[in-house]
């Protein structure tokens, strides 16, 4: 929804027509993306999609309305590293301090929230819960605002969000961001360590979002608006709010989209069988 509206504008002004953004929200991205495969391939209704929706999904739902195949890859649009925050009035300053405390406790006191089951945040936070050698529950919400709500008001205790949602909360000083997900730390925040240099070894996780059309869809139309999202991305205005977004963004072929999203959907088919997860 971020992004949507970052690009929103301008890329309608050079495409020649109004974009209207319909959040359909929930489910882990299925009744949105379902929406847009079940669309006539005509180029006036694409996806938002992302590494939940159009990667991790494929894997982790016994069934699923729709398949890779529904959909043709655009372009991508923002990837960025996802990010390990807690409230900013928790007592964890560390990420050492937090998996210690998580350790200690027997009660089961400790939870993780996200956006929805099967998102790159829940995924991300399975997989710190596997290398960090520690269990808490999982709460999932209808979206990254609710769930930047519920930790704001302190219904859990920890958060490895896409960091565009909670980067205006950690520049507040309402969330504390213990580590990122990225191999290198982010321009915008310097001393925010990477999840490797705070002892939470392969663990490298890049959230992307990207346009996706209906099969079917004529290629001249798909080619047409990659290059508009192209030429609106490269401009200054846009990098500077992708950069404050934490992000880097996007611009590359639908082929090139095309592939990298198959590499995504087999290496987090590994993850997903890893943490054993499987879901209706």
């Amino acid at each position: 929804d971020i992004v949507s509206r970052v690009l929103s504008e301008k890329l309608g002004a050079e495409l020649g027509t109004t974009i209207v953004i319909d959040n359909k929200a929930g489910a882990a991205g299925i009744i949105g993306s379902q929406a847009v495969a079940r669309a006539a391939p005509d180029g006036y209704t694409i996806v938002m999609g992302n590494i939940g929706a159009n990667a991790i999904n494929y894997s982790l739902y016994k069934k699923l309305p729709y398949k890779p195949t529904d959909f043709v890859p655009i372009t991508m649009t923002i990837a960025n590293p996802n990010i390990l925050v807690v409230n900013a009035n928790s007592p964890y300053k560390t990420v050492k301090e937090l998996v210690d405390a998580i350790k200690k406790d027997p009660n089961g006191n400790f939870a993780f929230g996200s956006s929805g089951t099967g998102q790159s945040p829940h995924l991300s936070g399975e997989m710190f819960l596997q290398r960090a050698g520690i269990k808490a529950p999982h709460i999932p919400y209808k979206g990254a605002g609710p769930a930047v709500s519920a930790l704001l008001g302190q219904q859990f205790t920890f958060m490895i969000d896409n960091l565009p949602s909670s980067m205006p909360f950690i520049k507040s000083g309402q969330l504390r961001a213990l580590a990122i997900t990225g191999s290198t730390r982010s321009p915008e925040l310097p001393d925010v360590p990477t999840m490797a240099e705070a002892g939470i070894k392969d663990m490298v996780v890049t959230a992307w979002f990207g346009f996706l059309a209906p099969a079917g869809t004529p290629p001249e139309i798909i080619n047409k608006i990659q290059l508009a999202t192209k030429k609106v991305m490269d401009t200054p205005e846009m990098q500077k709010k992708f950069k404050e977004m934490g992000g880097f963004s996007g611009g590359n072929t639908p082929a090139e989209f095309n592939a990298y999203i198959n590499s995504q959907i087999a290496d987090w088919k590994i993850t997903v069988e890893a943490a054993k997860l499987s879901l209706e």
